[in-house]
């Protein structure tokens, strides 16, 4: 009897050795898996990078595609639908792990530009799994939370979100969280462009760890030129990895779409494709399979914050940054912007806050109950 054979991306970590003893498994590059290697292949495990149409899955024996990422915009899910291929994704899996990139954001920019974000107004566009963990970040911070999801708006009723001009009218800063759709009334493909622009009435901070094709690049570009947007912070770009460097010039912070790469996020999105590969061929692997010993952060988990005389933004400042500080990856970047796909495939350990302990010193209840809402411990 001829044995399951699953291809897979070789950049998806905890993966190696645990499907191995019920089926064969081959590892290549995301942009390297083609028709010829999966002719034969019953199954994929894949992320963003392997783009799976009819050019890729005709002719193959392809039944179940498993990616490894919360956005779906690199399966082509009508074709699978037509052709009884199974497609599985995995929302939500790397949430915390934006927040804690956005929470990072807010609190680097508000230190460098002097600001306190309890006055500010942030607009999020796209209210899923992601925005919603970024409203709670947001209103944890103390801003003033605007949300902008027509989907949502048209299913549970207007009340509690604002339209596109309110957010391009009031909001300070404006952070896009939505899914890369291409045509139809909630397309998503170049939202922020030249007419966005346009239209903003403040300056307002920008920031996209989406999908870089939701911001139209010459848009964005002459938006900074003509003064429209006072700061950007990128994690996503058009043309990925190939991305514009004049663009990567002229934004604050730039990074290589690693926003959703912690650990736990990795681990979470390498589990949902293990379950239902299991399920789907009944490999027999325990149920809810999880990677073991997901590995610490290089310094520990452990943060010692003495509270004394600093204000409560600079204690969060402090906390966040040193679980994850985004000055890091964007200094790499802008260094070396064409080993953008090396960057993300030896990204380091990166532990969410639900996984560091704080001991805080001379500090009252008000900050504790904050980093606790968090997730700290």
């Amino acid at each position: 009897m001829k044995k399951i054979k699953i291809v897979a991306d070789n950049q998806i970590p905890f993966l190696k050795s645990i499907l191995e003893p019920y089926c064969d498994v081959e590892y290549y590059p995301g942009k390297d898996i083609t028709k010829e290697k999966i002719t034969d292949a019953d199954a994929l495990i894949i992320r963003t990078r392997t783009k799976c149409n009819s050019e890729l899955l005709d002719g193959t024996n392809v039944k179940l595609i498993t990616t490894a990422t919360i956005g779906i915009d690199h399966i082509d899910t009508d074709y699978c639908n037509r052709n009884n291929v199974k497609w599985v994704n995995a929302p939500g899996c790397n949430s915390s792990s934006v927040m804690q990139y956005i929470a990072s954001v807010l609190l680097t920019l508000a230190e460098n530009k002097n600001f306190d974000l309890s006055s500010k107004t942030i607009g999020i566009i796209g209210v899923g799994n992601v925005g919603s963990k970024i409203q709670k970040v947001a209103e944890t911070l103390g801003m003033n939370v605007l949300l902008n999801d027509p989907p949502r708006a048209e299913k549970e009723g207007p009340e509690k979100f604002s339209d596109r001009q309110t957010i391009q009218n009031e909001c300070d800063i404006i952070t896009f969280h939505v899914p890369l759709i291409h045509i139809g009334e909630y397309k998503t493909f170049h939202l922020a462009d030249n007419k966005f622009f346009s239209n903003l009435k403040k300056k307002p901070i920008l920031i996209n760890s989406s999908r870089g094709e939701v911001i139209e690049t010459n848009a964005l570009k002459n938006a900074i030129k003509n003064n429209l947007i006072q700061n950007v912070v990128l994690d996503v770009w058009e043309n990925e990895p190939d991305i514009d460097l004049e663009l990567l010039k002229l934004v604050d912070i730039a990074t290589p779409h690693i926003a959703g790469y912690s650990a736990d996020g990795k681990a979470n999105g390498t589990a949902v494709c293990v379950n239902e590969i299991n399920k789907y061929f009944g490999f027999g692997l325990k149920q809810k399979w999880y990677p073991e010993n997901v590995p610490l952060p290089e310094h520990g988990n452990e943060i010692i914050i003495d509270c004394k005389d600093k204000t409560l933004q600079a204690i969060l400042h402090e906390a966040v940054l040193k679980t994850y500080n985004v000055n890091d990856d964007n200094r790499i970047l802008k260094k070396s912007p064409a080993t953008f796909e090396k960057q993300r495939g030896d990204y380091r350990i990166r532990r969410e806050f639900n996984n560091y302990k704080i001991k805080l010193a001379n500090c009252n209840q008000d900050v504790m109950e904050i980093l606790k809402k968090l997730g700290f411990k």
